[in-house]
C-alpha cells in the first residue's frame, strides 16, 4: 500500500485502513476483561493488586483488569534496571539500534491493537488512534537512525600538539543509567514510545509508568519491547497510581534521569527535584500548551476554518498541542466564526469505534465536571458562547447512546481579553475567541502566556517573515488546513516549547534530542612516541 499514515494525511485514508481497525476491533472485544499484570526483569509480574478500567465512551463497558504496582514493585523494576544497565551500556551500538528497530518492526505488525486499545480507552477516533500507533513505530526508527547517522556521538578531535608525544583526543557521549519516562493519557503510545526508543538506543536502561487513565495501551507498548528479545531488566513496565508510583520513581536513588510529559506545574516540580540532591540530574519535561492562532485580514478564511476546527476539536481538545486561543483581525471575523460554526456543526460526536465519529469522550469524570465548570464560569463572567457548552453524556438527559459516556459539544466562546480562562490549559474542546484591531494586537495577546508550545497563523506570503520573527513558541504552522496548531510528524516538524511548555527547549525528533540522554566525557590518551628529557 502506498499510502504514507501521518497526522496530515489522516483525513482520507484507503478503504484497507478501516477493514483491519475493524478486524482488530472485533478480534480485541471478544477478549475484554483479561487481567494485565506488570513486566519487569524480562517476565510478566503478579501485582498485590489489581483495578478494572472501564471505556469513556460507555462506563459500563469493562476493559479490563490492570496492575496496580506498589512501592515495593517500583523498587524491584528500578533496581532491574540498575543491574542490567552495565551490560546494556556495554553493548555494540549496532546490536543496540538492531534491536530497537526490531521493536519498530513489531509494532508496526500490531498497530490495529494499539489503535483499538487507545480508541477503547482514551476515546480517540480510530484515525487519531491509528495515527498515534504509527507514529511510535516511526519514532523508534527515528531514534534508531539518528543514532547510527551520529556514529553513537563518538568523535575524533585532534591531537595535542606536543613534539615527541602523541597525545590523542576525543569526545565520547555516555548513558546516564535508569532512566525513568512518565507518559500521559492523551498519547499514551508514541509519548512512551519515543522517551523509551531514545533511552534505550542511547544506552541506558528504562523504567516505564504510563497513565492510570490508559494502562491497556501502555502494556501493548510493552509487549511489543518484551518481544523484541532485549535483555532482562533492560526495560521495565509499571502500571498503577501517579501519586503514589510516580513518586516513588521519582525519588529512587538510582533514578539517573527522567523525561516526563504532563502539565506545567508537575513538570516544574519534577525539575526542581531533579536538579536538587547531591548532584543534578537530566529532566526533560514537555509540559502543555495554550496555543494560539492568528488570522489576519488578508487570510484564506476556508482554510483558516477547517485547520482551526481540526486543531480546536480533535481528540476532544486533549492535545497539549491543541488550539485553544483564536485572535482575527475585525475585518474578518464575522465571516471566519460563520464558516467556523459550519465546520463545527460538520462534527459527529459519539461513540468512537464508529467510523462515522470524529469527535469522542473526553478522558474521566473529572474532565467532565471540569467543562462543566468552566462553561459556568464563562457565562457567569459574561462571556458569549458562540456554539456549544453542554455536557451530552451522563447525567444530562441527553441522547441515548451518549447517556453513558463522558460526552460534551465542540464550544466556542468569545470573551474579553481580561478573562482569567485565556491564561489555563484547559485540556478540553473549548476554543475562545478575540476580535483583533490588527495583527500587532493580535500578537501581543498571542504571546501573552506563560507556555509556548506550538501556534498557528493565517496570512499573506508577506506576512510570514513577521509571523515567524516574532511568534513565541516552539512549533509553528502557517497556512495549514491540516492543522493550525496540530500535527507534527516524526522526521517532518520536530515537537517541543518554549517557555514554560519545555525544561530544555529541544524539541522531540530533533537533530538535538538524543544527546540529552547522554553526557559528554572528554578523553585523552598520551602514547610515548620517543625518549625526551
Amino acid at each position: 500500500m502506498d499510502f504514507r499514515l501521518t497526522y496530515s494525511t489522516m483525513f482520507n485514508p484507503p478503504e484497507a485502513m478501516h477493514a483491519g481497525f475493524e478486524a482488530a476491533l472485533a478480534r480485541m472485544s471478544a477478549h475484554l476483561d483479561a487481567k494485565h499484570p506488570l513486566f519487569i526483569d524480562g517476565a510478566d509480574r503478579e501485582p498485590a493488586r489489581y483495578a478494572t478500567r472501564h471505556a469513556p465512551f460507555d462506563t459500563t463497558l469493562r476493559l479490563g483488569e490492570f496492575a496496580l504496582a506498589n512501592t515495593e514493585e517500583a523498587d524491584a523494576a528500578m533496581q532491574a534496571a540498575h543491574t542490567a544497565f552495565a551490560a546494556w551500556r556495554a553493548t555494540p551500538v549496532a546490536e543496540r539500534v538492531h534491536l530497537v528497530r526490531r521493536v519498530a518492526d513489531i509494532l508496526e505488525q500490531r498497530v490495529y491493537d494499539a489503535a483499538v486499545a487507545m480508541v477503547m480507552e482514551v476515546g480517540k477516533n480510530r484515525m487519531e488512534g491509528l495515527g498515534e500507533a504509527q507514529e511510535a513505530v516511526d519514532l523508534f526508527r527515528h531514534y534508531a537512525d539518528d543514532f547510527e547517522h551520529n556514529a553513537g556521538f563518538e568523535h575524533v578531535l585532534p591531537d595535542d600538539p606536543i613534539e615527541g608525544v602523541a597525545s590523542h583526543n576525543a569526545s565520547v557521549m555516555r548513558p546516564h543509567g535508569v532512566w525513568v519516562v512518565i507518559s500521559p493519557f492523551n498519547f499514551p503510545v508514541a509519548l512512551s514510545a519515543g522517551p523509551v526508543a531514545a533511552a534505550l538506543v542511547t544506552g541506558n536502561t528504562v523504567v516505564l509508568k504510563g497513565a492510570s487513565d490508559t494502562p491497556w495501551s501502555v502494556r501493548i507498548l510493552a509487549d511489543c519491547i518484551r518481544d523484541a528479545g532485549l535483555p532482562p531488566g533492560v526495560f521495565n513496565h509499571l502500571s498503577g497510581s501517579s501519586r503514589e508510583i510516580g513518586e516513588a520513581l521519582v525519588q529512587h536513588p538510582l533514578t539517573a534521569g527522567i523525561t516526563f510529559t504532563g502539565s506545567a506545574q508537575v513538570g516544574r516540580h519534577l525539575m526542581q527535584y531533579m536538579a536538587s540532591g547531591t548532584w543534578p540530574r537530566p529532566c526533560i519535561a514537555e509540559m502543555g500548551g495554550k496555543n494560539p492562532c492568528i488570522v489576519t485580514n488578508r487570510a484564506n478564511l476556508d482554510d483558516a476554518a477547517m485547520g482551526i476546527a481540526r486543531s480546536a476539536y480533535g481528540l476532544t481538545g486533549q492535545k497539549c498541542s491543541a488550539l485553544s486561543r483564536l485572535y482575527v483581525d475585525n475585518a474578518v471575523a464575522d465571516e471566519l466564526i460563520t464558516r467556523l460554526k459550519d465546520r463545527i456543526n460538520a462534527i459527529e460526536v459519539g461513540d468512537p469505534r464508529e467510523r462515522k465519529q470524529w469527535m469522542g469522550p473526553v478522558i474521566n469524570a473529572a474532565a467532565y465536571e471540569n467543562f462543566k465548570r468552566h462553561m459556568d464560569d464563562y457565562r457567569r463572567s459574561g462571556a458569549k458562547v458562540l456554539h456549544g457548552g453542554e455536557r451530552l453524556g451522563l447525567g444530562t438527559g441527553g441522547p441515548a447512546a451518549l447517556a453513558q459516556g463522558y460526552y460534551v459539544a465542540p464550544t466556542l466562546v468569545e470573551a474579553p481579553a481580561e478573562h482569567p480562562l485565556w491564561q489555563q490549559e484547559l485540556f478540553l474542546p473549548i476554543l475562545m475567541v478575540l476580535r483583533c484591531r490588527d495583527r500587532d494586537e493580535a500578537m501581543r495577546h498571542a504571546n501573552d502566556s506563560a507556555l509556548g508550545l506550538t501556534a498557528g497563523f493565517y496570512g499573506s506570503a508577506d506576512e510570514l517573515p513577521w509571523f515567524h520573527d516574532q511568534i513565541e513558541a516552539g512549533v509553528v504552522y502557517s497556512n495549514r488546513p491540516q492543522g493550525a496548531t496540530t500535527g507534527a510528524w516524526p522526521g517532518y516538524q520536530p515537537f517541543g516549547g518554549w517557555k514554560s511548555s519545555s525544561s530544555t527547549g529541544k524539541a522531540i525528533a530533533s537533530f538535538y534530542y538524543l544527546s540529552q540522554y547522554l553526557r559528554e566525557q572528554s578523553r585523552t590518551v598520551v602514547e610515548q612516541v620517543g625518549a625526551h628529557g
